[in-house]
């Protein structure tokens, strides 16, 4: 069984919005690399093109994920 990694606390996180990948690899202890591979996976909520050059991710889908890895899901 893999061991989930420590996750720091969503209050890290905005409460609602957007957030970049640098945003990201503070709060959730991957790196830029592993993000995008659970992402391709269906390991990671999947961020939106919020324009041409910038992606982002929900809030609120980030905020879920975290709460699943703590329960261990």
């Amino acid at each position: 069984m893999a061991k989930t990694p420590e996750l720091q606390a969503p209050a890290n996180l905005p409460a609602t919005g957007y957030v970049r990948i640098k945003q990201l690899l503070r709060v959730i202890p991957f790196s830029r690399t592993t993000i995008w591979r659970k992402t391709k996976a269906g390991a990671f909520p999947r961020p939106v093109k919020l324009s041409q050059q910038v992606t982002g991710w929900r809030v609120e889908d980030v905020r879920a994920w975290m709460e699943r890895m703590a329960q261990g899901g």
